[in-house]
């Protein structure tokens, strides 16, 4: 049987998080025990009556900072149940998450520990108990949950069983950095728009080529920046020069 992948999530607010990670395929891989998330309230490592966990910025400036002591005494936890983990926070400074990053962190089984920053970000003293930082891109989020949920959810589909479909896949867009063909299903004509007749016959290799011409230019034209990396194929450089009619 796979083992499942572990991942814990330290978080301000578990209420944010519980739903996605209870519905649809991650709802369904945790009750197959291919997945197995902890969400951890870090206020239940503040100390006080009421439970700090931020405070004003050294400095000056606007907003909050989240407090290094309830932090560090979260995340010392979470490495004491995974001891093996990799520490990531979520954060607009850290390395971009891409596919071939959710590929990286599915290999080889490694637990994950996932901090969801909030308000203006974390106690910089924190980072040494902290293997690494990951962002979603170049905007800013109120807080790291969205984030560490995009974590959990593309690498998640990547164990095996996860998805019902595992051919799936490798069809996705990224996958080959490439983004995706069009897809359809019935019913064949709405509204006056009909499904390509490629699809609908039986020919599967002029379905295969329709795909990847497809693919091809919706990345030339959409995403030029992937488009100029692709290492493209003698077939590619034929198929881009054909037009959709002569496929």
């Amino acid at each position: 049987m796979t083992s499942p992948l572990r991942v814990e999530l330290l978080t301000l607010f578990p209420e944010m998080v519980e739903g996605y990670l209870s519905a649809s395929i991650l709802g369904k891989a945790r009750a197959r025990g291919l997945l197995d998330v902890q969400v951890t309230n870090v206020r239940d490592f503040a100390t006080g009556k009421h439970r700090v966990t931020d405070d004003t910025p050294y400095g000056g400036g606007a907003g909050m900072v989240m407090k290094v002591e309830p932090l560090t005494a979260a995340l010392r936890a979470a490495r004491a149940r995974l001891p093996d983990a990799r520490v990531l926070v979520m954060s607009p400074r850290g390395r971009p998450l891409t596919q071939a990053v959710a590929r990286e962190l599915a290999a080889g089984g490694v637990p994950l520990v996932l901090v969801c920053g909030r308000y203006e970000g974390v106690d910089e003293r924190v980072m040494a108990e902290v293997d690494g930082e990951v962002s979603m891109g170049d905007f800013v989020l109120t807080g790291g949950e969205l984030a560490a949920l995009a974590v959990v959810d593309s690498v998640a589909r990547l164990v095996p069983g996860v998805l019902g479909n595992e051919g799936s896949i490798g069809s996705e867009s990224f996958e080959e950095g490439l983004l995706e063909y069009p897809h359809y299903t019935r019913p064949p004509v709405f509204e006056g728009r009909e499904v390509p007749e490629v699809l609908q016959g039986g020919d599967h290799a002029r379905i295969a080529r329709w795909r990847r011409w497809h693919a091809l230019q919706l990345t030339r034209q959409r995403r030029p920046d992937l488009f100029a990396q692709l290492m493209l194929s003698k077939q590619d450089i034929e198929l881009l020069g054909r037009r959709e009619e002569e496929l």
